[in-house]
């Protein structure tokens, strides 16, 4: 027996030379490879032909959905100096007219000194007509014209803030009427009716409506 023999192949096998013989690869492993790698790779065609398709029949929900998210980005809410404001008339620009609509002497004439310390014109000072005379149980009405309600009426009502607001034919916006009813205690202070004339002169910017659907 040669050298190069292995052993266990007894004479069988004999070799020849300075070689070994080649062992052969096993082939079935090879094609197991080559099925799974095949089985993966149509696997992966399948699911992008699906998602083609569902492409196709949706045609563009995608799109809108970007587009709709898009859509609720909120808009900016503008600043106070870019809201026009109406320009208010200064306490010392209305005239008011004092009238007491209670049984209680004198109410008028130190209410309307009160409104006077504060920078109002004072007007008439006396008791109400009669068709106010003891008939108002609130605090007291604000009287004046159409005109007047979105700017002497408004500053006046920072001075009695439940005081009830009424209009009438007159046409001076610029003069009101204050009538005191039995409900009257008293003015608000010059520190409240200050901070109101305050957030009356630099309104709150609205904020933006919310998009339909966001």
């Amino acid at each position: 027996m040669s050298m190069l023999t292995p052993p266990g192949m007894g004479g069988q096998y004999k070799i020849t030379g300075d070689k070994y013989p080649r062992m052969r690869r096993n082939r079935g492993r090879r094609r197991l490879a080559f099925a799974v790698i095949a089985a993966v790779a149509a696997l992966g065609l399948l699911g992008w032909g699906t998602l083609q398709l569902i492409d196709v029949f949706t045609g563009g929900d995608k799109a809108d959905a970007v587009g709709a998210a898009a859509d609720c980005t909120p808009s900016p809410s503008p600043s106070p100096s870019q809201q026009p404001v109406k320009a208010l008339p200064k306490p010392g620009q209305i005239t008011v007219n004092v009238l007491n609509a209670t049984p209680r002497s004198g109410l008028a004439k130190s209410t309307a000194d009160e409104l006077k310390k504060r920078g109002f014109k004072i007007g008439e000072v006396g008791n109400a007509t009669k068709e106010y005379d003891k008939k108002v149980k609130g605090s007291g009405i604000l009287l004046g014209s159409a005109a007047a309600t979105d700017s002497a009426l408004r500053v006046l009502r920072t001075q009695l803030a439940d005081a009830q607001l009424k209009t009438d034919t007159r046409t001076k916006p610029a003069e009101v009427d204050l009538v005191i009813g039995t409900g009257f205690k008293a003015l608000a202070t010059k520190a409240d009716a200050d901070k109101a004339m305050t957030t009356l002169a630099k309104p709150t910017p609205t904020p933006s409506p919310t998009k339909q659907g966001c």
